[in-house]
């Protein structure tokens, strides 16, 4: 943080500045958001200055469609994406190492890989990653903080799904989503946690009761190849100019904002209840209709003569009651209602079949048929990645590499891990999500192809197939760990017979042409001439 004044002033100006044209860039985005959260997400909503904790969100939904829909898809993300508990990534030699120095970075990579998952695995992030996902298929744009934590934790990560009413996003230079406004509301005992340094503003000095909070706005912005990350205070300072709290330079930014489709010219992400929601709208009023039409159907609608001296206010329809009547009046009767064809359950089974279908529950759902063959589950998981592959490319560049760089980057300041640079060349990332496996299932069905024709046509064809080559790079693509793949293929030892027992042995047969030997010479048979003149 820079020590003149007039910079942190003129740098605090500039900041406001910037944040306030993002915001008003971002209001035109704020009904949309909050129509599509109110009838799928209630309790994620809050755009604007209510607050609706402990508040019931639910009394204008009538129809849970959409929102189990959403439920259903965020968790086929979390288990396709980043499943807890599992590998998902891995680090290995990029394509510039040549052979030899790829054999021996690979254990220290290996290594490091493990370290990270175990550090993911221990840290808060599946559960703050699922809810990021919930926002991604509401709202169409996500946020994942990813701060160091506390020294002598489980976890040197610690992760926060921000709620999108939190944040103002804006592109930056080069097109990535990568500018970032947060405001927090902080108490005076947070203030002071989290800015010793700085005086405690007056509007917290004041306040006896302790609930008193200011608004400070964070700002993380691309400055090079790193990213300059500032804290100012404007809102509810008695001050009318910001001030800037605090400010650092890092390599990655701490915030990981991600897009489920992005319209051209648009900032913020289009998301899956976007394009459902004119048959999500529909659902939930003609399931209103229905209740009221059961409503009347049950109670009905009455009619009575003005007699003077029947009183529709005070007539309770309960078992057992007296209603009384002019003499030759018609008293209270049921009004009778048109006969119609009833088509509403026609109509609201085809728009929840679309819901399901627009936010991918019918094709992603879980398998029911548990005896599916090989062929058939290869088959849907290219069905998952085909559907998928688009939204998961985007995925892959704006969530999950941002997001190894910055768990690797905390890790290398704690000294957990080398300075490696993951850029592509001398070290890349490989994913390994039960997606990204997916994808590459086409490429081993080619593979066992290939070499079960080989194998049918005779010795010939199979001396071309190396079969060593072809099983690491089987086990490569189907991630295997590095540890069960020999680089070379061990060497055939000669078979080891076990010694035999002393004593004579009995001599196998001969399997083959007997020896020549000498044998007798055998006496002719006597001709039948000499057999009589014998006799």
């Amino acid at each position: 943080m820079t020590d003149d004044p007039d910079q942190t002033a003129s740098r605090a100006k500039a900041l406001k500045a910037q944040f306030d044209a993002a915001l008003s860039r971002r209001q035109h985005w704020e009904s949309h958001w909050q129509e599509c959260y109110d009838l799928t997400l209630p309790q994620r909503a809050g755009f604007g200055d209510t607050s609706s904790a402990g508040g019931r969100l639910h009394d204008d939904v009538y129809d849970g469609t959409a929102a189990d829909a959403v439920d259903q898809l965020a968790a086929s993300l979390l288990a396709n994406l980043t499943p807890p508990w599992s590998r998902w990534f891995g680090l290995v030699p990029g394509p510039d190492l040549d052979e030899a120095a790829a054999e021996r970075i690979s254990p220290v990579l290996a290594k490091i890989s493990t370290k990270l998952q175990a550090h993911f695995d221990r840290s808060n992030f599946a559960v703050e990653m699922h809810q990021c996902y919930l926002d991604l298929v509401t709202g169409g744009t996500a946020c994942l903080g990813l701060e160091p934590e506390q020294p002598g934790e489980m976890s040197a990560f610690r992760f926060t799904a921000v709620p999108l009413a939190d944040i103002v996003l804006d592109e930056g230079p080069t097109g990535r989503l990568d500018v970032t406004f947060r405001r927090l509301q902080l108490t005076a005992e947070q203030f002071r946690n989290r800015f010793p340094d700085q005086p405690l503003p007056d509007e917290l000095q004041n306040d006896k009761t302790g609930t008193a909070k200011v608004t400070v706005i964070e700002a993380v912005i691309p400055d090079g190849p790193a990213y300059r990350h500032d804290i100012i205070m404007s809102e509810g300072s008695q001050n009318s100019d910001p001030m800037l709290l605090a400010s650092k330079r890092q390599a990655e930014s701490p915030f990981i904002n991600f897009r489920w489709l992005k319209a051209p010219g648009e900032t913020y992400g289009r998301s899956p209840v976007m394009k459902a929601l004119p048959d999500i709208k529909t659902a939930n009023k003609v399931v209103e209709l229905i209740l009221k039409n059961a409503s009347i159907a049950v109670t009905g609608i009455w009619q009575a003569e003005d007699d003077g001296v029947l009183n529709p206010a005070t007539v309770e329809l309960v078992p057992g009651a007296i209603i009384p009547k002019a003499v030759g009046s018609g008293g209270l009767s049921p009004l009778d209602m048109p006969g119609r064809f009833d088509v509403s359950q026609l109509v609201l089974d085809d728009l929840r079949g679309r819901i399901r279908h627009s936010l991918l529950i019918d094709r992603m759902a879980a398998i029911s048929n548990r005896t599916m063959t090989t062929t058939e589950v290869v088959e849907r998981s290219a069905e998952m990645a085909r559907i998928l592959g688009a939204t998961y490319g985007r995925l892959q560049s704006e969530l999950l590499t941002p997001l190894v760089l910055r768990a690797v980057d905390i890790l290398r300041k704690r000294g957990e891990v080398p300075d490696i640079p993951i850029d592509g060349r001398m070290v890349s990332l490989d994913h390994r999500s039960p997606l990204a496996q997916a994808q590459a299932q086409r490429e081993v069905q080619t593979t066992l192809s290939w070499l079960e024709a080989a194998s049918a046509l005779g010795p010939d064809a199979q001396r071309v197939v190396d079969s060593a080559a072809a099983a690491r790079w089987l086990g490569k693509t189907l991630g295997v760990p590095p540890e069960l793949m020999r680089d070379t293929p061990a060497p055939i030892s000669p078979p080891v017979f076990p010694p035999r027992p002393p004593g004579p042995h009995p001599v196998p047969p001969a399997t083959g042409p007997l020896p020549p030997t000498e044998l007798s010479p055998i006496e002719p048979f006597p001709s039948s001439a000499t057999t009589q003149r014998s006799a």
